[in-house]
């Protein structure tokens, strides 16, 4: 397992493009018949992948689950929400099986002991993108489709973000410890994932950046308002953002991601605004 350690605002301003890609970008998360992992001390958060190919793969499979967690299984202490990003594929807990078409989201609660992952298909093979938090309790595991999650339509064409915010781990939608996730999709000629941008000081975000075409990216803001930087992204890249950080991005063309967030609260609205010409 991949671990990033903590990092504060004030180094930050030190960093090299490679030192901020090192500390905060996410990449190769689907191997084919594996699961990728990258842990993060921030809020503790796991961001893992999985496509799986020619078996059913675990979500144990090599990690180190006491090393790394001090427990018996992966979610003994833990919850976790997962997306499928690729083709139509299964998700299997503790005997019940989840079929998950393209952008559906499947949240597992604490105490499922075992997860399987499997595609409909190998020459079509489902990508499962999973970010998971800490937790202290048990509530139900659910399937949430696209058309099931509730919709925040926001922004405008002048402004260049004109989007959809699909939540599905949300309290609106479901109850959790502390996780909450959703899906934003931006309009065709639109660009702008958030602007104004925004920090959460008490919850720390996880984006991952999909949909977008070939030959094109995504500049993804980071740094305090008056010191920021950026990291250029490419589909089916994940960055970590502290609760310190903004984390608003531009693309060359349209695209979608999927946020996660953890922390103190699960209110959405619960966020501290930068006015734009604050920005540095």
């Amino acid at each position: 397992m991949d671990i990033r350690y903590s990092a504060n605002q004030k180094d930050f301003k030190r960093y090299t493009t490679e030192e901020t890609r090192n500390e905060f970008l996410i990449k190769n998360l689907y191997q084919n018949d594996e699961v990728v992992a990258v842990y993060s001390h921030v809020d503790r958060m796991v961001t893992l992948g999985c496509q799986p190919v020619n078996e059913v793969v675990s979500l144990d499979k090599g990690i180190d689950i006491w090393k790394n967690f001090g427990t018996s299984y992966f979610l003994e202490r833990r919850e976790i929400g997962i997306f499928n990003l690729g083709e139509s594929g299964a998700i299997k807990v503790d005997g019940t099986t989840y079929k998950l078409g393209y952008k559906d989201c499947l949240y597992i609660t604490m105490g499922a002991k075992e997860v399987l992952f499997s595609s409909d298909s190998k020459t079509a093979p489902a990508k499962f993108y999973m970010v998971s938090a800490p937790a202290h309790c048990s509530h139900e595991t659910k399937l949430i489709t696209i058309n099931e999650a509730a919709k925040k339509p926001l922004g405008a064409l002048e402004t260049s973000n004109k989007r959809v915010i699909n939540q599905f781990i949300h309290p609106q939608v479901l109850k959790t410890c502390q996780l909450s996730m959703g899906l934003t999709e931006l309009e065709e000629g639109n660009v702008w994932n958030t602007m104004p941008c925004h920090t959460h000081e008490r919850r720390m975000e996880v984006y991952t950046y999909f949909e977008i075409p070939e030959g094109n990216a995504v500049f993804h803001m980071m740094g305090e308002a008056d010191e920021t930087r950026h990291i250029v992204m490419t589909n089916f890249d994940a960055v970590i953002s502290p609760s310190w950080s903004i984390h608003s991005g531009a693309g060359t063309a349209r695209y979608s991601f999927i946020w996660a967030m953890g922390g103190e609260n699960q209110a959405f609205d619960d966020m501290d605004t930068i006015a734009t010409e604050e920005l540095k």
